[in-house]
């Protein structure tokens, strides 16, 4: 007799799950005019071009609108395959100024990024390093401290996975100083060459943290150099997702759970805005 379940029983089941009662966590930030971000990307902007009473209706209705600006690597993001080259080159291997005549980025833009629906897995480093508000800044979180922090959590990471890495700098976004967050002169915690290649052999198919720039940013140094970026966007293969909210995550001691994405399909783009979600059995 087969054991193989139809993919009718199998959304059976999952519907079941849902109904039986799920906890969403929202991993992404409020988009406002002046929150911080890197200063190399357009800054986010909204207006409302027109409010209730311009324009009225002869049943008395009206309606307002929005207009929005920003760069796609401002507020939680994704990274496309398209946004960082090394040495003119892609990930692909094909030519970074060729690809992208035109304006757009065809084969390897955010359009070409699918939806994620996979096993999440937050590492919270700063609590398996006895320092759980958050690690100091320019603070370069190491293999080593990537592999204890999965061991005193009980969680592994597996081929597939999207791991979230919690610094605890995520605690500065809404500093009344919007340059706190940035850490251009602090310097900012996270990943270095050798904790993305760490994480890039364990097989995941993304990588966020609660930073702007995901990986260690040296006091003084911004985002001069990108080696983390370099391993996992153009060597690796390996999706980055930047400027997450983890804090209320990691208070809960939520370290798996299944993880929702889906980037805007814009064309060409070398990123998108994205809100991610982690879902959990409401206890």
């Amino acid at each position: 007799m087969s054991t193989t379940t139809s993919p009718a029983s199998g959304t059976q089941t999952l519907l079941a799950a849902v109904a039986t009662g799920t906890r969403v966590y929202d991993l992404g930030r409020r988009l406002t005019i002046g929150m911080p971000q890197s200063p190399n990307h357009p800054p986010f902007w909204h207006a409302l071009p027109r409010r209730h009473g311009d324009a009225v209706r002869v049943d008395g209705g009206s309606a307002a609108n929005d207009i929005i600006t920003m760069g796609t690597h401002v507020g939680t993001h994704i990274d496309a395959f398209s946004h960082v080259s090394q040495d003119g080159r892609l990930h692909d291997g094909a030519d970074a100024a060729d690809a992208g005549r035109g304006g757009r980025f065809a084969d390897l833009g955010a359009h070409t990024i699918a939806p994620m629906v996979r096993r999440g897995v937050l590492l919270d480093v700063p609590a398996a390093l006895g320092t759980p508000e958050g690690c100091e800044p320019g603070y370069e979180i190491t293999p080593q401290d990537l592999t204890r922090t999965a061991e005193q959590q009980g969680t592994p990471l597996r081929p597939g996975d999207v791991v979230l890495i919690r610094s605890g700098w995520g605690r500065h976004f809404d500093d009344a100083d919007r340059t706190r967050f940035v850490g251009h002169d602090s310097g900012v915690p996270g990943v270095g060459e050798a904790g993305a290649t760490w994480l890039a052999d364990q097989g995941v198919h993304a990588a966020g943290a609660d930073t702007i720039a995901f990986e260690c940013l040296r006091p003084g140094a911004g985002h001069s150099v990108l080696p983390a970026h370099r391993v996992l966007l153009v060597e690796r293969g390996v999706y980055i997702i930047e400027t997450m909210a983890l804090d209320e995550l990691a208070a809960a001691g939520v370290h798996e759970f299944l993880f929702v994405l889906s980037p805007l399909a814009i064309f060409g783009a070398t990123g998108s805005p994205v809100r991610p979600l982690a879902v959990v059995v409401d206890a």
